[in-house]
């Protein structure tokens, strides 16, 4: 993989990821579009760098555990919630394609098309479901150990 497979791609999602946030709104302060968008560059690049694993679902589903645990450092850092940083984060992995198609599939009659798009599209989505809750209940988890040994106190 070149510079260049890997920086144009990781550029235009971090684009992407400004216009999403653009066309929601999604700007309380002035550093919350480029931090939350730098999720989505980051969550593609890991997407990117895991492709030598040649399974697509492990590719998102280790992307998922990064920007989860890019969002969650973000909201401790600016003290803002994790899901404005993951919900940007998360839009380049989406499968809007593998949704499209199943659909596409479904509507045309093509039974063995439409199943086998939808579950490779499911489990897509499964991966990043499974990501964002492994890394946000750790952090739920590590979080919840100093509360309690000082309300033990």
């Amino acid at each position: 993989m070149t510079f260049s497979d890997f920086f144009w791609p990781c550029f235009y999602s971090f684009w992407g990821c400004v216009g999403f946030c653009l066309l929601f709104h999604i700007r309380p302060r002035r550093w919350m579009m480029p931090v939350a968008s730098l999720g989505g560059a980051i969550a593609w690049g890991v997407y990117l760098l895991c492709s030598p694993a040649q399974n697509d679902i492990i590719q998102y589903f280790v992307a998922a555990l990064a920007v989860t645990a890019y969002s969650e450092g973000m909201a401790r850092l600016f003290k803002s919630p994790a899901t404005c940083y993951l919900i940007v984060g998360l839009i380049p992995l989406v499968p809007g394609g593998g949704i499209y198609y199943t659909m596409e599939y479904g509507i045309r009659g093509d039974t063995m098309l439409f199943l086998e798009n939808g579950m490779h599209t499911l489990g897509i989505a499964g991966a990043l479901a499974i990501g964002v809750l492994m890394v946000s209940g750790i952090v739920r988890i590590a979080g919840a150990r100093p509360r309690r040994d000082a309300e033990r106190r």
